[in-house]
């Protein structure tokens, strides 16, 4: 972040993974604002990450270089109208890592003068293994799309999609998708649990393998289906399982599940309009 002043608007899940995410990374705690009203919030991001806290978003946003919009898609318009003239006189980065809100929106609400970077990270940034997908009207250039870069890598990787509309399908891909994995390694666990292993040690393979997976996946960086075919066997268990699973339209509920994702983000954008 070099000596830029970055401001934090939503100290909720993603607002404080990023800044702890930025501390780790050599951003120093007086070059991090945060607006939070509520006091018990403020007394922990002192305690907890040595950051002090405004108690209103205009004190916090006052000289700040970047301010990251983190606050629920629904309060975002309120939240930026009251911003309008302090942004219009610094024009910082916006970076809005509010789900479905869309650009033009964010311009009308912060100010036309006011760069618009929209983000959608996951959940596992929580933890510094989080991949955010990045989209940016062609008037914002260069310096400050690396500026944008700068602050989502301190919680995992970044990639650029060209269409606003691209998020929608990042969002129900990778926003979403721990859930599905989640949902998957519970559904496993609960299988080998009525299969006979105790629950607790089915959680634990389970979520084990979830983990592991993933760090193999990620360290080899090889094709998903090659890596998945190197663990199938002709004729094995694992050949068995995933024909169950083809049988019944695995691959179709997936394309279906996100699909219908990606219409969700694309609805809550309308709406938030209205």
């Amino acid at each position: 972040m070099s000596n830029r002043r970055l401001c934090v608007l939503g100290a909720g899940n993603m607002g404080r993974a990023l800044l702890s995410g930025l501390l780790r990374s050599g951003t120093r705690a007086e070059q991090l604002a945060v607006g939070e009203s509520h006091a018990a919030v403020r007394e922990q991001l002192a305690r907890e990450l040595g950051i002090t806290a405004a108690p209103d978003n205009e004190t916090a946003v006052a000289g700040a270089d970047v301010v990251v919009l983190a606050v629920k898609p629904q309060d975002a318009a309120a939240v930026l109208r009251d911003l309008t003239k302090v942004l219009a006189a610094r024009r910082p980065l916006l970076l809005s890592v509010c789900a479905g809100t869309r650009v033009q929106d964010l311009e009308g609400w912060a100010g036309p003068e006011v760069p618009v970077v929209r983000a959608m990270p996951n959940r596992p940034a929580l933890v510094g293994a989080g991949i955010s997908g990045l989209y940016a009207p062609l008037k914002v250039g260069a310096p400050l799309r690396a500026t944008a870069e700068d602050v989502l890598k301190a919680v995992g990787e970044v990639v650029w999609v060209p269409t606003e509309d691209a998020l929608d399908v990042v969002t129900a891909l990778s926003g979403s998708g721990p859930a599905y994995f989640f949902l998957l390694a519970e559904c496993m666990a609960e299988a080998g649990a009525q299969l006979g292993l105790e629950h607790q040690v089915a959680q634990r393979l389970a979520a084990a393998t979830l983990h592991g997976s993933g760090l193999l996946a990620h360290a080899t960086g090889q094709d998903l289906a090659k890596l998945r075919a190197e663990v199938t066997s002709r004729g094995g268990t694992t050949d068995a399982a995933l024909r169950t699973l083809e049988a019944a339209g695995f691959k179709a509920l997936i394309a279906k599940a996100l699909s219908a994702a990606a219409a969700r983000g694309r609805e809550l954008a309308a709406a938030s309009r209205n």
